[in-house]
């Protein structure tokens, strides 16, 4: 049984609600109150796109054992907090894409979620995703990233090594997730970078290299001694020059 309220204001549910579909899109909702789902024992679809929703109230899932997916696409998001989904422990799917402000997802966001298959974080404003975020999803298949301004510094590395062993890349999501910066790699496609792109990150100084730099560093406090003291002598030397050309004059 699906129940659509699509474009109409929020009602109270009655008890024992069996409804295994439950949509609530396009309905301009900016919060859900707490233990809304209470009567949902048997939810398994939960339709929240194209709302105005910056968070979830907690224990929203406490009742809803049985729901497997949840579409929170185009929404106000600006974070995922470690407990948004305490609780959901059957989701499959989630759908978080599309969601503009959407700039942080806590390591511990998807805690639990050992049934999650598919995952879909496309079209936000992520510059960064904490490996530990995916590492505890042992059932994750499918991962959308594209769309997000990502910075593909040396933190991004171990994120690209881990997708690449474990997820199976949509080509489309891949040909859409590109790097904002650093400048030297703004607009590459983020799946493109190699271990050499991160070289950089690794470089380790030998004794040979901390010898050198204190080396040169012993020259150049040399040369600015030298410099200082010449610098004095010239100063001396033309006030030296100044005052006995005033006494000649006089």
């Amino acid at each position: 049984m699906a129940v659509p309220l699509e474009r109409k204001r929020l009602l109270p549910l009655p008890a024992e609600n069996k409804a295994g579909n439950l949509s609530l899109a396009h309905n301009r909702i900016t919060a859900l109150p707490p233990g809304y789902l209470t009567c949902y024992m048997e939810l398994r679809v939960l339709d929240l796109r194209n709302n105005s929703l910056i968070g979830l109230p907690p224990g929203l899932f406490l009742h809803a054992k049985r729901l497997a997916h949840l579409d929170l696409s185009y929404n106000n998001l600006s974070h995922v907090p470690a407990d948004m989904f305490q609780e959901a422990h059957g989701l499959v799917h989630i759908d978080l894409s599309h969601n503009p402000w959407l700039r942080r997802v806590h390591p511990q966001a998807f805690q639990g979620l050992m049934q999650l298959r598919d995952l879909d974080l496309s079209y936000g404003g992520l510059a960064f995703l904490s490996l530990e975020a995916l590492e505890g999803l042992p059932g994750l298949v499918t991962l959308q990233i594209g769309g997000n301004p990502w910075v593909c510094g040396c933190t991004m590395e171990p994120l690209l090594k881990w997708l690449r062993n474990r997820i199976q890349r949509c080509t489309s999501d891949s040909q859409l997730a590109e790097c904002r910066g650093p400048p030297e790699v703004e607009g590459a496609p983020l799946f493109s970078l190699t271990e050499e792109s991160f070289k950089a990150c690794h470089l380790t100084l030998t004794l040979d290299d901390y010898l050198f730099i204190a080396f040169v560093g012993f020259v150049v406090s040399i040369a600015s001694v030298a410099t200082n003291f010449l610098l004095g002598i010239t100063a001396n030397c033309c006030h030296r020059w100044s005052k006995a050309s005033e006494e000649e004059e006089i």
